[in-house]
């Protein structure tokens, strides 16, 4: 586990270098912004005063008689005069010698004022990362006057502010780390605090609404789960107990009459009845062996959900079923004083045909064993919208309100004195159970303490 969560990546990590690059990203976009904005802002003034200043070199030119001496006589300070005539001709610059100069007729805001009256332009000076505001004016000889400056631009602002704005890179780098951690803890720390035993109780975010749901979800299911493994268990627990139990009580009255057999204690007699204790025994232990077989197999393909092993199905007409389940115990009623009878309509069902004898099988045996002297069992089956139908009814002794949902529970017996006496194992309606959930069918129980018991399995509707 420590592994794999080392492979996993840092969300304080993560929170840490967004944040820094952020802070670096808003530094330098900051530092760029404010580098052109304060070009502009200097360029913007310089040109205004430019002009201005243009303007009255060029009314104190107008007004000399000599323009290339008076405009020697300037003082610009930091201004470059530069007097051109209407040919392009340098005549004066007060910054180099204007015989050396080239013919500057070509020059944008020189052609401009020889144009219009008035001429401007803006080139990058020699001096890298700066710029040259160029303000020129005609006057009234046809001659051009210009007057330049130099103002740093975008570069040379932002160069200026590197310094600090490495300065305030660290320190932004410095609050982002402290941010980070700090972010982290307030961020990860509700979401490490989810109690898991009820996520959305305690969810910080409704973000993680979606997955608490699906953690109390699974949680439920789980659970579920583990209620259901217990109460296997428990079952597991008291099936062992019930088949030792069963296993025992044959096997005792086998090996007791056996051995008085045996020993030679038993009369001549008494040997007779013995044995025939002993063949009843033997046949109720082989009933129970294959019960246990069966719901074996039963319990064994549920939990697969594998049909197969239960063999192939097929088409079964169940009234066919029913009659001749009936022929089989006929004797057995007979013997229990009770009629026994089969009607209905034919109704198929796909299915497994061994399973279905099974299950009419243990509902009329036990519609027998549970009933009275002179009492009836009725099979009739059926078919209508629902699906086939198959009802055994009798006049028996009844089940109590509180006792039907647990007559089908494994060796749950209403009246356990009387069926061990007609030699039930108490695992007949177990299967019944597990063999109409094999089918898909339904079971509905009517039954009266006194008046009788109504079993109707409804299987689906066949296609």
């Amino acid at each position: 586990m420590a592994d794999s969560r080392a492979e996993l990546p840092s969300l304080s990590r993560k929170t840490f270098h967004a944040l820094v690059a952020v802070s670096v990203t808003a530094v330098v976009v900051a530092g760029l912004v404010a580098a052109a904005l304060l070009r502009q802002a200097t360029l913007g003034d310089a040109e205004a005063e430019l002009a201005r200043e243009t303007s009255a070199v060029a009314a104190a030119l107008d007004r000399s008689d000599d323009r290339v001496s008076t405009a020697r006589a300037m003082d610009l300070d930091q201004v470059r005069l530069t007097l051109v005539a209407a040919d392009g001709t340098v005549l004066y610059d007060n910054r180099d010698d204007a015989a050396r100069m080239v013919n500057h007729a070509s020059r944008e805001e020189v052609g401009e004022a020889l144009s219009t009256g008035v001429g401007s332009a803006e080139r990058m000076s020699a001096t890298v990362g700066y710029v040259s505001i160029y303000r020129a004016a005609l006057l009234s000889t046809g001659e051009v006057v210009r007057l330049s400056v130099d103002k740093a631009g975008a570069m040379a602002a932002f160069t200026a502010m590197v310094p600090a704005l490495l300065a305030l890179a660290a320190v932004l780098v410095a609050l982002s780390y402290l941010a980070s951690r700090s972010l982290t803890r307030r961020i990860v720390g509700p979401i490490a605090a989810i109690d898991p035993a009820a996520p959305q109780a305690t969810v910080p975010y409704g973000e993680l609404v979606p997955l608490a749901c699906r953690i109390d979800e699974q949680q439920e299911q789980l659970r579920e789960q583990m209620y259901r493994l217990e109460d296997s268990e428990q079952m597991r627990r008291e099936f062992t107990s019930n088949v030792t139990h069963e296993l025992k009580t044959p096997l005792s009255s086998i090996s007791g009459a056996a051995e008085l057999i045996r020993d030679g204690i038993a009369r001549p007699a008494d040997v007779p009845d013995f044995a025939g204790r002993i063949v009843a025994e033997s046949a109720r232990l082989t009933d129970l062996v294959n019960d246990i077989l069966t719901l074996s197999k039963l319990d064994e393909s549920e939990r697969a959900g594998a049909r197969e092993l239960l063999g192939s199905t097929e088409r079964v007409d169940l009234l066919q079923v029913a009659r001749n389940v009936c022929d089989r115990l006929r004797t057995a009623s007979r013997a229990a004083g009770v009629t026994l009878r089969a009607e209905g309509q034919g109704a198929t069902v796909v299915g497994s045909a061994r399973l279905l004898d099974e299950l009419v099988y243990n509902l009329c045996d036990n519609a027998i064993r549970y009933n009275h002297p002179g009492g009836s069992v009725s099979v009739e089956v059926s078919t209508g919208d629902g699906g086939p139908a198959l009802s055994v009814s009798d006049t028996g002794i009844g089940i109590a309100a509180d006792q039907q949902e647990k007559v089908f529970e494994r060796f749950y017996r209403v009246d356990a004195g009387r069926s061990r006496e007609s030699g039930g194992t108490g695992l007949g309606l177990a299967i019944v159970k597990h063999a109409a959930l094999f089918h898909g069918a339904r079971i509905d129980l009517e039954s009266e303490p006194g008046k009788g018991t109504c079993v109707i399995v409804t299987f689906p509707a066949q296609g």
